[in-house]
């Protein structure tokens, strides 16, 4: 929760208590505790209201397919953008695009030629 371990929160009780002093500290621990309590209350509230809204599909719903951290938007807007299924010419490793040019235009092929070029 928030990278807060038992240590921390030791150390911001400790602090707690030298700051606001013994008289005051228990009210504001049951302030807290109102919060807690009510903040706990509003996200149940939600749920439900989604779920009465949604009907009986909610439990269908297979929320971790949904969470947002899976997704690697460069996979993505890869998929998006190939328009055929198949793979990628995969070129012999070391050898650049410049590098097979250039052995195509040795073995005779015609070199790439734009007749509005000026």
């Amino acid at each position: 929760m928030f990278g807060l371990t038992f240590d921390k929160l030791l150390v911001i009780a400790v602090i707690a208590v030298f700051l606001l002093g013994p008289e005051r500290l228990p009210h504001y621990a049951s302030q807290l505790a109102k919060l807690v309590r009510s903040l706990r209350d509003m996200a149940n509230g939600a749920k439900d209201r989604l779920r009465d809204e949604m009907g009986p599909e909610f439990d269908d719903v297979d929320w971790k397919k949904l969470d947002p951290r899976q997704y690697d938007p460069r996979r993505i807007i890869r998929e998006a953008l190939i328009d055929d299924p198949e793979p990628a010419v995969v070129r012999p490793r070391g050898e650049s695009a410049y590098a097979q040019r250039q052995r195509k235009l040795a073995e005779g092929a015609a070199a790439p030629f734009d007749s509005e070029a000026t």
